[in-house]
C-alpha cells in the first residue's frame, strides 16, 4: 500500500474528532444519566460473544449484518456485535436473572458488515433501553414516554412518531390457513403496499370474503388517532387479538397525545414483523430519510437463552442525535499556564482544575497557537500573585 493511502479508512467506517467528540460525550452522559433518574441499570456488554450466542434468535438480517471471527483461545467462531439488543437478553437471562422487572440501558459502539443505508455509518453508537419482565401494557408505554423524552433531551423537535401492531396482521393471518409461500408473498405485497397487486393476489388465494376485506382494507389504515375508530369498524368481527391490539393502540395514543409530537398509525406497516411480537415505533423529524431510532416489544427474544420473559425497549444511534438536535455544541474555552517549576503556581493549576476549569500547561520553549489549544485566558504573575488573564 501506497504511503499516502494509510489514512484512508474503509467505507462506512468514521472516526469522531474533537469537537464532535465532546458533544457526542456530553450527550451520552446526558441520556444515560436520565435512564437511570428512571431506574435503568447502565451495563456493559463485550464487544465480541460466541456466534451462538450473540445470533440466538436473532434472524437472517443481523446474521449477514455480523463480521466473525475465529476465537484463537478455543477455535470457536465468535461474531462482533451488530446489536446491543441479544446481549442484554442474555444478561437478563443468565447474568442477572431478577425475579421482578429488570430495566437495563447501554451505549456502546457496533459494527456492521455493510451499511444500513445510502451514506450510513457502519460504526455506529448504539444507545437504547431494555425492559425485560413486564408484559403489561404500563411496560410499552413507559418506554415509548422514555424514547420520546430521549428525542426531548437531544434537542430534536417536531417529531413525528410511527406506531403500529403487528398483533393486527399476525391475528389475522391466524385464521387464513395459508402456507408459508403465501404468507411471504402477502407479506411482501402488504410492504410495498402494493394494493393493486395485493386484490388480484387476495382474489386468487382468499376464498373467504370477510377475511378478503380485512387484508384488502390493511394498507389503508394509516393516518392519525382517527384511524383506530376506522380499523374498529372494518375489522368488525376478526378475532379478539386484533381489537385488542386496536384497544392498546388508542390506549397509548391517549396517553401521549398531549405531548408535542405528532403520531402517525399504520395498521399494515410490519418493521420486524418476524421479530416483534406486539406495539412497534419508530420516531421520524422532516428532511430525515430514515428513522432516528424505533423499538417495540419483543417477548421471544430471551426463548434462545433458555428464559423467555415479556421485553420491550429502543435504540437510537447516538451520532444520528447529535447531528440532528439542536443542542449547545460550543467548547469552554481553558486557561493556559505557561511552562514554570514553580511549586506555587502548580497548586494554582490544580485549584483552578478541581473547580472546574480546562488547563492547559505549557511546554519548555513551546510556541504557542491559543486557537488549537483552545484557550482564551492565561496565568499570569502579577505583583507577586497569581491571576487570569484574558487574551486579546
Amino acid at each position: 500500500m501506497k504511503n499516502v493511502d494509510r489514512w484512508l479508512l474503509p467505507d462506512g467506517v468514521d472516526e469522531v474528532l474533537p469537537e464532535q467528540a465532546l458533544v457526542v460525550e456530553r450527550l451520552r452522559r446526558e441520556l444515560l444519566d436520565l435512564y437511570h433518574r428512571w431506574g435503568y441499570d447502565l451495563v456493559i456488554p463485550p464487544m465480541v460473544e460466541f456466534t451462538e450466542s450473540l445470533l440466538s434468535g436473532s434472524g437472517s438480517d443481523l446474521d449477514l449484518m455480523t463480521f466473525r471471527v475465529t476465537d484463537q483461545v478455543s477455535g470457536r467462531m465468535m461474531g462482533i456485535r451488530a446489536d446491543i439488543t441479544p446481549q442484554t437478553a442474555r444478561m437478563d437471562a443468565h447474568s442477572l436473572r431478577r425475579e421482578g422487572p429488570n430495566r437495563l440501558c447501554y451505549a456502546g459502539t457496533v459494527l456492521h458488515t455493510r451499511p444500513r443505508g445510502p451514506l450510513e455509518s457502519r460504526t455506529p453508537i448504539s444507545l437504547g433501553v431494555e425492559l425485560f419482565g413486564e408484559a403489561t401494557l404500563s411496560a410499552d408505554i413507559e418506554v415509548i414516554e422514555l424514547f420520546l423524552q430521549t428525542l426531548k433531551s437531544s434537542g430534536v423537535d417536531n417529531v413525528h412518531l410511527d406506531l403500529g401492531h403487528v398483533d393486527i396482521f399476525r391475528g389475522i393471518l391466524a385464521v387464513a390457513n395459508l402456507d408459508s409461500d403465501q404468507e411471504s408473498q402477502l407479506f411482501e405485497l402488504l410492504q410495498r403496499k402494493a394494493t393493486g397487486e395485493l386484490s388480484d393476489w387476495i382474489h386468487s388465494n382468499i376464498s373467504d370474503a370477510t377475511l378478503a376485506g380485512w387484508l384488502n382494507v390493511l394498507p389503508r389504515l394509516a393516518g392519525s388517532a382517527e384511524v383506530l375508530a376506522e380499523a374498529k369498524q372494518a375489522l368488525a368481527g376478526a378475532p379478539d387479538s386484533v381489537l385488542a391490539a386496536i384497544d392498546q393502540l388508542e390506549q397509548i395514543v391517549a396517553v401521549i397525545a398531549a405531548g408535542d409530537v405528532t403520531v402517525y398509525l399504520d395498521l399494515g406497516e410490519l418493521p420486524g414483523y418476524h421479530y416483534h411480537t406486539g406495539i412497534v415505533f419508530a420516531g421520524y423529524v422532516q428532511g430525515y430519510g430514515k428513522a432516528l431510532g424505533n423499538g417495540g416489544r419483543y417477548d421471544h427474544v430471551g426463548e434462545a437463552f433458555g428464559r423467555s420473559r415479556p421485553a420491550t425497549g429502543f435504540a437510537f444511534d447516538l451520532k444520528s442525535l447529535v447531528n440532528l438536535g439542536q443542542r449547545d455544541s460550543s467548547l469552554v474555552s481553558g486557561i493556559f499556564v505557561p511552562y514554570t517549576a514553580n511549586d506555587q503556581r502548580q497548586k494554582q493549576i490544580g485549584d483552578l482544575r478541581a473547580q472546574g476549569n480546562r488547563v492547559v500547561q505549557g511546554f519548555a520553549g513551546q510556541t504557542v497557537n491559543f486557537q488549537e489549544i483552545k484557550c482564551d485566558r492565561q496565568l499570569i504573575e502579577q505583583d507577586g500573585s497569581y491571576v487570569i488573564q484574558k487574551l486579546s
